[in-house]
């Protein structure tokens, strides 16, 4: 195959193809008529898989912080959607930013996808055949639903595409366009988003995980602290629907940090050592459904798997059942505490969901309807 000399590396992934790097029409046809010779370019997927993470950033330079740390482990090992909501200073966007180097390598199926998708836009470094890392994207709140979704004259993927097999950080959820948040909706249910233009009509995957952060009030403070009234308070909260905050498995408090843990010397866990427990647990997941392919992890069971995988107890039903009743829980709440229910057994190294896993559950759950009320 004669391609582009900068798309020659992605090409040459594909096993058994000869590739022939061409950087312009008159060497196409020197090269088919025998008067010049080219080398062919090779690949080695296994060294370009072999290669140390060396990440930038590292969950051990988080100082405390470490109930919302255990969440963020939670939402790795399940591929769970996650809201911090926080005042300012408290390390929302730090702990966001360091949620990717948690997460499983990606396959060779995923990064053969990413990288098409990466490709498409133009964002595929020069030389870089495949890429290897989880995608980490943050869009800035003023972007529009074709920045977000995808769209132009010729349909292109957008930042939920980009984010495919990776993470999709919004910061400053309330301050997105409502309209644009309520766009998402459909492609978080899915895994896929279908842009329809004059051009032609295109989907493109979007299977990633929703971290996103938020302030408790319009003026940052707790609402306890705040100067701002109960109806500001409600106004600004009511910007996130409450059918887009249900597509969101863990609610976090990120509270400010003591002193003493910001001035003290104890490092935390390295995103190595919580990384290698996320992996154990995808692992049980891989082989729980290994007859459904379509399911890489908890968080994307339909209705028929939760049933099947999340069976409960008489007393742990009762447990969700009064817990349902007391912070008004919707249909689709009740399935998501299910699969985080079924993540934090898996990171336990549990066959069976117990009433202790289903309380974290819920604690991981309850603060929306604390602060939405």
């Amino acid at each position: 195959m004669l391609v582009p000399a900068e798309n020659a590396a992605e090409a040459a992934v594909v096993e058994g193809l000869q590739v022939i790097p061409i950087q312009n029409l008159r060497e196409a046809t020197n090269f088919l008529e025998g008067q010049i010779t080219i080398k062919p370019t090779r690949v080695d997927i296994a060294k370009i898989f072999d290669h140390p993470l060396d990440d930038d950033v590292d969950f051990a330079e988080v100082k405390g912080q470490e109930s919302v740390k255990r969440a963020l482990e939670i939402a790795a090992a399940g591929g769970h959607n996650v809201l911090l909501i926080g005042p300012p200073g408290t390390g929302k966007s730090m702990l966001a930013k360091r949620l990717a180097t948690i997460l499983p390598p990606l396959t060779l199926d995923e990064a053969l996808e990413t990288t098409k998708i990466h490709s498409i836009v133009g964002l595929l470094p020069a030389g870089m055949g495949l890429i290897t890392r989880r995608p980490f994207r943050s869009p800035h709140h003023t972007a529009s639903d074709a920045g977000l979704l995808g769209g132009n004259i010729n349909p292109t993927p957008g930042e939920i595409s980009l984010a495919h097999n990776g993470v999709l950080f919004l910061d400053e959820l309330p301050e997105f366009k409502r309209s644009v948040l309520e766009t998402m909706r459909q492609p978080l249910e899915d895994g896929k988003v279908t842009i329809s233009r004059a051009a032609g009509t295109m989907t493109f995957p979007s299977q990633f995980m929703l971290v996103a952060a938020m302030n408790p009030t319009p003026d940052g403070k707790m609402a306890h602290e705040s100067k701002s009234s109960p109806r500001e308070i409600q106004n600004y909260l009511g910007r996130i629907s409450g059918p887009l905050l249900d597509r969101i498995d863990l609610h976090i408090e990120v509270p400010a940090v003591k002193f003493r843990e910001m001035a003290g010397d104890k490092i935390g866990e390295t995103s190595t050592q919580i990384r290698e427990r996320v992996i154990a647990a995808r692992q049980v997941q891989q082989k729980r459904f290994t007859h459904k392919p379509k399911i890489t992890c908890n968080a994307r069971m339909a209705t028929k798997e939760v049933k099947e995988f999340c069976a409960l107890d008489e007393t742990t039903k009762e447990l969700l059942k009064n817990a349902m009743s007391d912070y008004n829980l919707s249909a689709r709440a009740y399935d998501r505490i299910l699969k985080v229910s079924r993540t934090i057994a898996d990171l336990a190294g549990s066959e069976r969901i117990s009433s202790d896993h289903v309380s974290e559950a819920i604690q991981l759950r309850s603060l929306d309807r604390q602060l939405w009320g």
